[in-house]
């Protein structure tokens, strides 16, 4: 039974022994046991006893007066504290407790037949029914606590029984799963093991810590470690370790009352120090600054301070470098226990080493087949378009999740035998259980156990069945594309090989919606190829322009157009209106408040859109009404291609398209732009001419040389000549024929009416915005009228024609409804 009670139920069985010693006793008793209760501070059932203001003076007083009333025969324990100790087990049994503590012994002083200690009790005021009743009243509530997991596992309840200890319960061979081929291989990383290994030979301070980004392979590296030991492949100092890996989180859990984390924290460092041949691995390191502290206790991290400093355990640590600055390196004494190693981000040849060594094991896994090319386009789209996470965890979860996906449509598509829904089952067999276990039904409880292992059992068994073969699925490059579209949002498209076609083609298809720009447009168009073929710098966003130019020629459509040909939708379009950010502390708006200040939780507008969209056209409309402060912020953009928010939290702009527009020498712009309109297009070109001239002196006058040295281009777009004016009548016509043809309605527009559209509708100062404005007033409003009276019908035509008044000799846009039908 001795193997059943916790660390603090054996320190009060050897102070009850003790002090029976002490005193002259001739056997231990129940009322040692109470002094040995009270001596075990911060336990449970001492606060339970000391709340009575009883201490351990008091009760030494009190066992040296009552030795000479004590005739009992020469034994080592006496009936009583027998019985005591009996009724303890039972009480810790019926709650399901995994050890026997404190409160268990003195609910047995208690509950048993009169002895020496309720005597005591008694004697000085204190009731041992109430005590009864308190400690009940626990037990009740906590037996009302969902069950631990371990107490599910068969496995780890075999241990618990077995008696195993603390140490096998708070913690995972990682050795033994090495042995039971449950860890996949290490591949590289042979100077990180070096290092690991040398470190932990050492005769002082020989406890590595792992620092590296999240997904780099620190967690991986010890687990190689153990694969090595278990294969007999390290130094002799090292042979027939055992790595154990603490599980902090179970450790901490169900700890309800005062000390009792730390007793279990104690327990294990005293298993690790007895066992002689373990290396306990501490995952995420800095989770151990303030685990399990409470008002007046130590927390993990103070608890294994003088064990590292001793040399009594050797610990390996694994944690992120945020968090190794933030917990660790703050505690000074803490950080000196441990030798940091460094595991940085694998390469592109690397992980492609990595992922064609974990091939074979996701094979079997998934049961299909993976090729080289899918590998190769999973470690590039994943370093191109996953960019907040590290390899080579994105590239192998990447392979993962499309081997999983595709075999769930394959299997879809051949089903195999029927198989039970057991999933459901178990759920309502643990329902029931549950309700069982508050009903105080054990037995029931114990009944419905046995039937969650028979089915579990047999889940197992069929899970182990294998599907009539119909063919090995191959993973390919493609299969990995469509998993990041999925991921990221972006056109399977783009990230395929017949994007080359669409980029070479992305002027042409441009020009098609945007008119009079062919300069500007073959301007950007170059500038995205380049950045997709891999010429331009990774670092920076792939396009970075300025436009300018008058007003109503296309710049604001040209944003939109982009962010649907690039990213498959206009909603990627990412606008800033500069005018609201004239202010210093308007910036705030673009990064978040500062902490401590109102919205600090909100982020910031720019920052957190692109970080849920970082495949985005991002336009900074009117730039230059922004403070000069956020140039700066421009700056680190246009340069390092992220910005670092309020919070800290750096945001990837690598994969955005920047677009500025400003109205800088809009005047002068507009008045080229007449000239346009009056046929002297050699004079109009001319003052086109000075006037860019007059305008890019302004730019380079307003803003900073730094900045306009950092934008890919500068683009100016010309006005628009009435040819352009047709063109863009043209276009308006044929949306508003796709949208009168969705409610059954034709359009028939004559040939003069673009004409009479262009030469109506030019205006310097609005551009193509005119036409629109004509077009709904004269056109689209009458035919709502026609519409809504009646007059106009689904399969009715609509004549768009141009008439002339012979009298005033003036031109008028004229809409009929024909008599004719649409077959």
């Amino acid at each position: 039974m001795n193997d059943k009670f916790s660390s603090r139920a054996k320190n009060a069985l050897k102070t009850a022994q003790n002090i029976a010693r002490e005193l002259e006793y001739n056997y231990t008793g129940t009322e040692h046991l109470l002094f040995g209760i009270v001596s075990e501070f911060s336990s449970f059932a001492s606060e339970v006893i000391l709340k009575n203001k009883i201490n351990e003076e008091v009760l030494r007083l009190e066992l040296a007066r009552r030795r000479k009333q004590t005739l009992i025969p020469l034994a080592k324990i006496s009936p009583e504290l027998k019985a005591c100790l009996e009724k303890a087990a039972i009480i810790a049994s019926k709650y399901q407790y995994q050890f026997i503590g404190t409160e268990h012994f003195l609910y047995g002083i208690v509950d048993s037949e009169p002895n020496e200690a309720q005597q005591i009790l008694s004697t000085l005021k204190i009731s041992p029914a109430e005590i009864k009743k308190n400690l009940l009243s626990i037990f009740e509530n906590v037996s009302k606590f969902p069950e631990p997991i371990v107490r599910e596992s068969p496995k780890i309840q075999e241990e618990m029984n077995a008696g195993a200890g603390a140490l096998n319960f708070f913690t995972a061979d990682l050795t033994a799963r090495a042995k039971n081929g449950q860890i996949d291989p290490l591949i590289g990383r042979k100077d990180e093991v070096e290092r690991l290994i040398s470190i932990l030979n050492r005769r002082h301070k020989n406890n590595p810590v792992l620092i590296g980004e999240p997904g780099v392979g620190k967690t991986a590296i010890v687990e190689g470690l153990a694969l090595a030991i278990r294969e007999k492949k390290v130094s002799r100092s090292l042979a027939g370790k055992r790595i154990l890996a603490l599980d902090l989180a179970l450790m901490v859990a169900g700890s309800m009352f005062r000390g009792e984390f730390e007793n279990r924290l104690k327990q294990v460092l005293e298993e690790i120090k007895d066992a002689g041949d373990v290396i306990l691995f501490i995952d995420e390191l800095h989770t151990l600054v303030g685990a399990g502290a409470t008002a007046g206790s130590l927390d993990a991290a103070n608890i294994l301070k003088p064990a590292l400093a001793r040399g009594e355990i050797r610990a390996i640590g694994a944690t992120t470098f945020g968090e190794y600055k933030k917990h660790i390196e703050s505690d000074p004494a803490l950080e000196r226990r441990f030798q940091p190693i460094h595991v940085r981000e694998p390469d592109h040849t690397e992980t492609l080493e990595i992922l064609k060594g974990l091939r074979p094991h996701y094979e079997r896994h998934h049961e299909v087949k993976i090729s080289d090319d899918a590998l190769n386009e999973a470690v590039k789209l994943s370093v191109r378009y996953i960019t907040d996470r590290f390899l080579p965890d994105k590239a192998i979860d990447l392979v993962d999740e499309t081997a999983a996906y595709h075999k769930m449509l394959h299997d879809q598509k051949h089903p195999g035998p029927v198989r039970m829904n057991i999933e459901q089952d178990l759920a309502e067999l643990g329902s029931k259980k549950k309700q069982a276990v508050l009903n105080r039904n054990f037995e029931q409880a114990a009944a419905i156990r046995s039937q969650e292992g028979l089915l579990m059992k047999y889940q197992d068994d069929l899970g182990k069945k294998k599907l009539p073969s119909t063919g090995t699925l191959e993973i390919t490059g493609p299969h990995i594309a469509a998993s990041v579209a999925r991921i990221t949002g972006i056109p399977v498209s783009t990230l395929l090989k017949k994007d080359r076609a669409q980029l070479i083609n992305l002027e042409k298809k441009m020009k098609t919606k945007i008119v009079g720009q062919d300069a500007a447009l073959a301007e950007i168009a170059s500038a995205i190829r380049r950045s997709r073929a891999g010429i331009s710098a990774a670092v920076r966003p792939f396009g970075s322009f300025m436009f300018l130019g008058p007003s109503g020629v296309g710049k604001t459509l040209l944003a939109k157009l982009l962010a649907k040909e690039l990213f498959g939708s206009e909603k990627a379009l990412v606008r800033i209106d500069m005018s609201e950010l004239m202010e210093r502390h308007n910036v705030a708006r673009l990064i978040g408040a500062p902490a401590g200040y109102v919205g600090f939780e909100e982020g910031g507008r720019l920052t957190e859109i692109v970080r849920r969209r970082p495949y985005s056209v991002v336009l900074f409309d009117e730039i230059e009404k922004a403070h000069t402060d956020v140039f700066n912020l421009l700056l680190q953009i246009l340069e390092e291609g992220q910005l670092t928010d309020a919070a800290g939290k750096t945001v990837n702009f690598r994969n955005t398209l920047i677009i500025m527009t400003s109205n800088l020498g809009l005047g002068a712009f507009n008045k080229a732009a007449a000239e346009f309109g009056f046929g002297q297009n050699q004079k109009a070109a001319l003052d086109m001419r000075k006037a860019t001239a007059s305008v890019m002196d302004a730019v380079k006058s307003h803003f900073r040389t730094e900045f306009l040295n950092r934008i890919d281009k500068i683009l100016v777009f010309e006005p628009l000549k009435p040819d352009d004016l047709k063109k863009i009548a043209r276009l308006e016509l044929e949306n508003l024929k796709l949208h009168l043809r969705e409610l059954g309605i034709n359009l028939l527009v004559s040939e003069n009416v673009f004409t009479y559209l262009a030469e109506t509708s030019f205006d310097a100062e609005q551009g193509a915005r005119k036409i629109r404005k004509n077009i709904q007033e004269f056109v689209e409003d009458l035919i709502a009228k026609k519409i809504i009276a009646g007059k106009l019908k689904s399969g009715q035509i609509i004549e768009l024609t141009i008439s002339s008044s012979p009298r005033r000799g003036k031109k008028t846009l004229e809409v009929k409804i024909s008599s004719r039908v649409i077959a």
